[in-house]
């Protein structure tokens, strides 16, 4: 950013190399200017916010030529709309570009209908303060993905457009080109039939419950789930539960939930997706018996989490123990 005018105002002024020309005005600001996402420079376009040679453009998709100077005025960020709460974070790493947190059962990432308050976005609006240079022109944290509520483990989260916007696009990528990694441990009953394999089958809105997602025949997004069998819990011939290792090559809503349940071995704890499997914990010995039958969440934790660092390009790696309520799970069952 090139100036900072007396009303907070931030200005770039560019001249439009010739190779660029005819691109999109949009497309050609995204690639010039990394702080700021494409979505973002096209309502400050909308917004009378940019000129071309000294005339106000309100047209995203008009083309640049040649020669072209640019300015983009980018006002100062609005405050967040949520509002911070002092709520307790498991902090890993923090820099002036992103945070990576161990996310807690029970914490709700964003605010919606139900849940306005005590969310994951209201602790890191508290937490960052003034360290959040804004989101699409709001002083808020960039989720690039997200856990269920009851999921345990890592999340990285941005801080301002230019660390979002890279994220976001490593995330997009599913680590096919590039050093994202997520890791899942998850506790589910039965084994699978191979050790280790994978399942590829589309997701999409259940048609017989909104809330919740389905394999489906049309109309889903691919989905691609891999899984290694760590350990086998119970008889040697029979086991009744295991802890599998799970590498997603998408992101789609409840993934691992929907992948394992079609697999024939649901998460323990999964209310929505392992309903039918809950009386096999009748067959487990005690105290396994009554931790698995009192386990009031999916059995599944987000371990590891590695991808490239937006400013610095540095690969970063970070893993995640056991929560407590899962490992006496685990526990539990290998003293079987």
């Amino acid at each position: 950013m090139d100036e900072f005018p007396d009303d907070g105002e931030e200005i770039v002024d560019l001249v439009v190399e010739p190779e660029a020309a005819g691109r999109r005005l949009d497309a050609y600001l995204a690639g010039a200017i990394a702080e700021l996402s494409r979505s973002r420079l096209k309502v400050l376009i909308e917004a009378g916010h940019v000129t071309v040679g000294g005339a106000t453009i309100v047209e995203a998709k008009k083309a640049v030529n040649s020669g072209d100077v640019i300015r983009v005025s980018v006002p100062p960020a609005e405050p967040a709309e949520p509002d911070g709460e002092p709520i307790p974070l498991d902090v890993v790493y923090e820099d002036e570009d992103l945070l990576v947190i161990d996310k807690p059962a029970g914490l709700v990432v964003h605010p919606a209908a139900g849940n306005w308050t005590g969310t994951l976005v209201n602790a890191l609006i508290a937490h960052c303060g003034d360290s959040l240079s804004g989101i699409g022109g709001v002083k808020r944290p960039g989720i690039v993905h997200r856990l269920d509520k009851d999921t345990t483990g890592l999340m990285v989260v941005a801080k301002n457009d230019r660390a979002h916007k890279r994220l976001a696009a490593q995330f997009a990528d599913h680590g096919r080109t590039g050093p994202l990694e997520r890791g899942y441990q998850a506790v589910v009953w039965g084994v699978p039939s191979l050790p280790y394999g994978l399942v590829d089958a589309p997701i999409g809105r259940s048609p017989t419950s909104r809330l919740k997602m389905a394999i489906v025949k049309t109309g889903g997004k691919e989905a691609i789930t891999h899984y290694t069998v760590e350990e086998r819990f119970g008889d040697a011939a029979a086991p009744i539960a295991s802890l599998l290792d799970l590498r997603l090559e998408t992101g789609r809503t409840h993934q691992i939930r929907v992948h394992m349940a079609a697999l024939g071995q649901p998460l323990i704890g999964d209310k929505d997706y392992g309903k039918g499997f809950l009386t096999k914990a009748a067959r487990l010995p005690e105290p396994a018996r009554t931790i698995a039958s009192n386990f009031r969440r999916q059995a599944l934790h987000a371990w590891l989490l590695g991808f490239e660092h937006p400013r610095t390009g540095e690969t970063m790696r970070f893993e995640s123990e056991l929560p407590d309520d899962l490992a006496e799970l685990v526990d539990a069952l290998k003293a079987m």
